[in-house]
């Protein structure tokens, strides 16, 4: 059900809308997880190490479509807030068409060029072809990815964060039921847990579609919207090209990463893509709370009710605290048992490798989630360069520091760049909402209609007077 986030009181609305959205990254992450499980499990060290291998590559590919899930929901959460169905309406058609074209090119570009990013990673020989394998499945897939993230996008933007749980409930058992079937019982090996990923995302993206374009049909309009507008585009590109842009560069910023780690051996890699698939599921969660907080603030700024953000942005701040503490506790206090769950007896260097991991990150979880709140208030308003500073300061120093601080402290250097970036970022974050930059940074669907109209009639020669009070 569509919801209007712009009444009732902030933390209790923001609460009830971005809860729904924390558990279904639960469900998402746990299927992710059981890809890694499952393969080390039943398919051994080496196929943990293969999928863990092309995982920085896959990324990229999810990038790109939750930049434009990103862009997407933004602009439509304008339009809801301020109730302009009929652009609405255009927004979502035009980003749908457009995320189809953009997915099958990628499509074509990564099956094309799958061997090639495998080569640059510098994957080792003896997991190179399961890498790669899973990888171009993977990739065969990805616009029924690229387009259920934008569906889901949409869905927020209205308001409804409970629909995209549902599906990626369904989707998770799915897969892991496809999972265990394909791997522990077909023993299909890398190329079952690929398939199985596959077949529950390709389920969910249609059932995601239908339902969503019943859910537009019941929104009336006195005009009919346009299917497709260049202009509306240009609206969505604006936020969804720098969004795009940051998501990719941590990817890439991941992958100089992943090929220093590769560097180290089989064993290390697996044990940093089990302990890197617990650190998403971490950064995941409270990423979705600061794109619930990005809805929450396109909606209420569309509607010209500022303060209602900054109360919607301490709410998100206490809600992320909550949520970080057993994502800490488990991760610090219970990191081999975690990571026991990817690993059969005798992996002794894997799982001191991922243990260590964990043991540096996760206590600064309680600042990169300061940072992501900020990022969504900033993010919701339209404030990108603000937004992309910070974020490109974390990935640039992650990624210089990862090379550093190898030379004398080895794996552990590279884990400690992760703390360095996220706590600089996060200074940079608070520094920007502290400063305001986002309560100038936004036009109000109602500004920007006057606005058009009024370049319309300057056009033909009529002369606007501003209104009194605005001069």
């Amino acid at each position: 059900m569509n919801k209007d986030l712009t009444v009732g009181e902030p933390q209790s609305v923001l609460w009830k809308f971005s809860i729904p959205m924390f558990v279904s990254v639960i469900f998402q992450q746990l299927y992710n997880i059981a890809d890694s499980v499952i393969a080390g499990k039943f398919a051994g060290e080496d196929a943990l190490a293969a999928v863990g291998a092309s995982y920085p590559i896959t990324m990229i590919f999810m990038a790109i479509a939750v930049g434009s899930n990103i862009g997407c929901s933004v602009v439509i959460s304008q339009y809801f807030g301020a109730k302009w169905y009929k652009e609405m309406k255009t927004a979502v058609s035009t980003t749908m068409l457009a995320s189809l074209v953009l997915s099958v090119l990628l499509t074509a570009a990564g099956l094309l060029g799958s061997r090639g990013l495998m080569h640059m990673i510098n994957t080792p020989d003896n997991i190179f072809g399961d890498g790669d394998l899973y990888l171009r499945i993977y990739i065969g897939g990805f616009v029924f990815l690229f387009l259920y993230n934008v569906a889901t996008g949409i869905f927020t933007s209205l308001g409804d964060s409970k629909t995209p749980l549902y599906f990626l409930i369904g989707s998770s058992i799915g897969n892991i039921f496809l999972d265990t079937l394909f791997v522990a019982v077909f023993h299909w090996g890398v190329a079952g847990v690929a398939w199985a990923t596959f077949l529950a995302q390709g389920i969910a993206c249609v059932l995601a579609l239908v339902t969503l374009k019943k859910r537009l049909a019941a929104i009336h309009t006195e005009e009919k919207a346009a299917a497709f507008s260049w202009n509306m585009l240009g609206k969505i590109s604006r936020i969804a090209v720098p969004s795009i842009l940051q998501q990719s560069f941590i990817s890439i910023g991941n992958i100089f990463i992943q090929g220093l780690i590769n560097s180290y051996g089989s064993s290390v890699i697996a044990g940093y893509s089990a302990a890197v698939k617990l650190n998403t599921f971490a950064i995941t969660s409270l990423t979705t709370l600061g794109n619930g907080t990005s809805s929450f603030t396109a909606q209420n700024l569309g509607a010209g009710k500022q303060e209602r953000v900054k109360k919607g942005f301490r709410a998100s701040v206490k809600l992320a605290l909550l949520i970080t503490v057993p994502f800490f506790a488990v991760f610090f206090f219970g990191s081999h048992a975690v990571l026991s769950l990817f690993m059969n007896e005798g992996s002794t260097v894997a799982m001191e490798t991922g243990a260590q991991f964990l043991q540096i990150v996760s206590p600064f979880y309680f600042v990169i989630s300061l940072k992501l709140m900020a990022d969504g208030v900033l993010r919701g308003a339209g404030a990108m360069k603000s937004f992309m500073t910070a974020t490109f300061t974390d990935l640039f120093l992650r990624v210089i520091l990862a090379f550093v601080l190898a030379v004398p402290f080895k794996t552990m250097g590279i884990w400690l760049s992760w703390p360095i970036g996220w706590t600089v970022a996060m200074v940079l974050s608070l520094f920007f909402y502290k400063k305001g930059v986002w309560k100038n940074s936004f036009l109000t669907a109602a500004e920007e209609e006057m606005e058009e109209e009024a370049l319309v009639l300057e056009a033909e020669g009529v002369i606007v007077f501003p209104e009194e009070g605005n001069i």
